[in-house]
């Protein structure tokens, strides 16, 4: 089999699979559990309502659209989706490994899986020179876009996950409360979203941060110095994309 026809074949069965993983770990409940039920367990801060997590839906709307655009003939030799094929497929299988270590509740390992997950769709993001090239419309919105929105998410998921984990363990948190430690967290947040708006001017990755920080803002009510942070660095975002869009350049063009 052709080398570029076997990573398309690879990525289309990558996202389907992902993709009923997910749906099939919350329907059937791996290990009897919900996904979110198991967040719910620890006593961390830097967790959105429940709603935000919805974002899973545009994602895979994004995964399917990469999928299919990639496997179309005309594509088989396009050197951008050569440089980041098997890198996503790799980041396809790093999401599955995350979700079944999650589920049964094997919490330290699941960094490894979410580290690995984040390096590959940087990986992606790198190699295909998202926010420094001139794609078509049709690949702005089936490559650039999906893979904005991705990484954006698995950014503030990673977060969440180290924070997790550290809860599992009962970390003491160098005698910082936890609510500290969350504002700490945004403010990490909100510096790497002005590094994307500088340095990539990436509208699809700050809206989903602001996204997540609205969302964290909406869970965390009850404790006004994580809220007031998280809506904060929600304006702040917002300003951030606002610039963008105002002075945005048209990028330039990469193979």
């Amino acid at each position: 089999m052709n080398r570029d026809l076997a990573r398309q074949l690879a990525t289309v069965l990558a996202v389907i699979a992902t993709i009923t993983i997910n749906a099939l770990a919350n329907i059937v409940r791996f290990n009897g559990l919900n996904t979110g039920e198991i967040s719910d367990r620890f006593n961390v801060f830097f967790v959105p309502a429940g709603y935000v997590f919805s974002i899973w839906g545009v994602i895979y709307i994004g995964m399917l659209a990469f999928a299919t655009y990639q496997a179309l003939p005309r594509n088989r030799e396009s050197q951008r989706l050569r440089r980041i094929g098997w890198w996503f497929v790799l980041s396809c299988v790093a999401n599955c490994v995350w979700l079944f270590l999650w589920h049964y509740l094997q919490f330290v390992p699941t960094l490894l899986a979410m580290g690995t997950l984040l390096l590959t769709l940087i990986q992606v993001y790198v190699l295909g020179g998202v926010g420094r090239s001139t794609p078509s419309t049709a690949e702005r919105w089936c490559v650039d876009i999906p893979m904005s929105v991705y990484l954006g998410w698995v950014s503030v998921a990673t977060i969440a996950n180290v924070t997790s984990v550290l809860d599992f363990v009962g970390w003491s948190g160098w005698g910082i409360s936890p609510p500290t430690w969350a504002v700490i967290m945004l403010v990490v947040a909100s510096a790497l979203a002005l590094a994307m708006a500088t340095s990539r001017r990436d509208i699809s990755f700050l809206l989903v941060l602001i996204w997540a920080f609205a969302g964290i803002g909406v869970k965390q009510s009850a404790t006004p110095s994580v809220a007031t942070a998280a809506w904060l660095a929600t304006a702040a975002v917002g300003l951030m994309a606002a610039a963008t869009l105002l002075t945005r350049r048209p990028p330039r063009a990469v193979a």
